[in-house]
């Protein structure tokens, strides 16, 4: 026997017939209702399953397909047998694909079936796979079918392992700047959890959870998973859409979910008609994170959408969640993400060296107890701040750790992020942080979404430039534009160019991939930064 009761395991057996998850049949999607007793027992098989297939306590599982109840059955299984849940992007190509699965020494593949033909078409570049299970459709040779291996197995409890609420996971990084790297986090900090949850209003009796992004994502994977540690049901909506957003809150009285600003941005654009049929009464806790969150954007969230519920957190996946910024500081702060919670702490360190003052911009360092194990075969690390780097700095003061963000805290203590140190452009000597520029653009009623970077200037060595893209049945000019920001920009920090595209290239997560647009300008030529 476990030498700890498995937390579904104690739901299923205190709360039997109460809903765990709910998938919607929209999207493609194989519609379902499940309790915490029939979860429990499907968990159970597949993990019994997979443990006589060879699976060990340690060993990488691989999963990959759109938001499913196989995906969470799949993460549950991996937790109860000790092993390290790998999510794969559904999105990704088959080299891609192949990629992290051999990277992360997986051993076990768990795929949809509408990805298991570009995982079939690698089998020969990942050797050390010795098990692809395939569900949701038609099963490739080669590979196991779920139903198979989940009615050969008992719905017994696996033994010889003591699984933790969490269980590990290695969640590979968007790859903006280059190939993704895997950040392993094999233990957590209950207490801090659960002072995160307190702050976020999630600690909640009637608690409902429906899943906005994609579960292969850090953020929306982190909150599904705690519903269930919980003990609340999770809304299963495969590929997010704003309408099936809107009506899926409504029907099932929606408490929290946690959302990209690519989908606020979606929701929110819907014809007034749709948003007013909208009921978000029952929403306590909206959670906006993977990317910066326009305060124009919080605006129409909080007019069109109500008021009350809406929270920004930063974090990351290697760090997890940092600060908090709750609702009723959502339009008394602009710009902000908030403050550290639970001993968290935050340090913004200069160039020079020295700790900055207040509102003084310098590198983001943060020190946390949620900070991810390592990368996977990898030397490259996060920054780490040492004695000899940092006046100030003590020796008993070691362990704060950067993701390379740019920042400066107020005299309030709330965090405001410029920019990525790495997104910072040099123009003239003089350094300029896109994201102010984009928070001004996006202000703009007809812009939907904007990218700022540098490119090469002969004189200055990078000018601003700037991609938009306009909401549907809207126009507008770069002279307009430029007008516009005129007024609420110095003079250097302005955009010289402004190009108009249909889309710009953002991860199914939500986070801009800058260095695809950059790279158009930039290949063949060293960038000033």
């Amino acid at each position: 026997m476990n030498a700890q009761p498995d937390v579904l395991a104690v739901h299923a057996e205190a709360l039997g017939d109460k809903v765990a998850v709910v998938v919607d049949d929209s999207g493609g999607a194989r519609p379902s209702t499940t309790t915490f007793r029939e979860l429990n027992d499907m968990v159970n098989r597949l993990a019994n399953g997979l443990r006589a297939s060879g699976a060990r306590t340690g060993e990488r599982l691989v999963w990959c397909g759109p938001n499913s109840l196989e995906v969470l059955v799949t993460i549950h299984a991996a937790r109860k047998l000790g092993l390290v849940a790998v999510p794969l992007s559904y999105r990704f190509n088959a080299e891609e694909m192949a990629y992290v699965i051999d990277n992360s020494d997986a051993t076990t593949v768990v795929v949809d079936a509408e990805q298991a033909s570009l995982v079939a078409s690698i089998r020969s570049e990942i050797p050390k796979v010795r098990e692809v299970v395939c569900f949701g459709g038609e099963v490739p040779d080669g590979a196991r079918e779920w139903d198979d291996l989940l009615a050969t197995h008992a719905t017994t409890e696996p033994d010889g392992v003591s699984p933790s609420e969490a269980g590990a996971a290695m969640i590979y990084t968007s790859g903006t700047t280059g190939k993704p790297k895997g950040a392993l986090r094999t233990s957590t900090d209950r207490t801090l959890v659960f002072t995160l949850l307190a702050e976020l209003n999630l600690l909640h009796p009637d608690s409902v959870h429906l899943t906005t992004g994609p579960l292969y994502h850090s953020g929306p994977l982190a909150f599904a998973s705690l519903s269930h540690t919980l003990g609340a049901p999770v809304v299963v909506l495969r590929k997010f859409d704003p309408l099936r957003w809107i009506a899926l809150v409504k029907q099932h009285r929606v408490t929290n979910t946690f959302s990209a600003p690519t989908q606020l941005k979606r929701i929110v654009a819907l014809p007034d008609a749709d948003v007013a049929r909208a009921d978000l009464s029952s929403m306590i806790c909206l959670i906006a994170n993977a990317a910066p969150v326009p305060y124009a954007l919080k605006q129409e969230v909080v007019s069109k959408l109500g008021d009350g519920f809406l929270f920004e957190v930063y974090g990351s996946t290697e760090l997890g969640v940092d600060t908090v910024l709750k609702p009723e500081d959502q339009l008394r702060k602009p710009g902000s993400c908030g403050k550290p919670y639970g001993g968290i702490q935050i340090k913004i360190v200069k160039d020079d060296g020295t700790v900055a003052e207040a509102n003084e911009a310098g590198e983001l360092f943060v020190r946390t107890t949620l900070a991810m194990d390592g990368y996977h075969r990898t030397d490259q690390q996060l920054t780490e701040l040492s004695t000899d780097a940092v006046d100030g700095i003590a020796d008993d003061e070691l362990g704060w750790k950067s993701v390379g963000d740019v920042a400066y805290v107020d005299d309030e203590g709330y965090v405001y992020i410029c920019d990525r140190k790495k997104d910072m452009i040099i123009s003239g000597g003089v350094n300029i942080y896109p994201a102010e520029i984009e928070a001004v653009l996006h202000a703009h009623p007809h812009v939907l979404d904007v990218a700022v970077f540098g490119i090469p200037d002969d004189e200055w060595g990078e000018r601003v430039h700037a991609i938009v893209q306009l909401k549907v049945g809207t126009a507008v000019s770069a002279s307009e534009l430029h007008a516009f920001a005129e007024p609420r920009l110095a003079g250097y920090k302005r955009p010289r160019d402004y190009e108009f595209r249909d889309a710009l290239p953002r991860t199914e997560a939500g986070k801009l991939l800058k260095r695809v647009l950059r790279d158009e300008y930039w290949q063949g030529r060293e960038t000033a930064v």
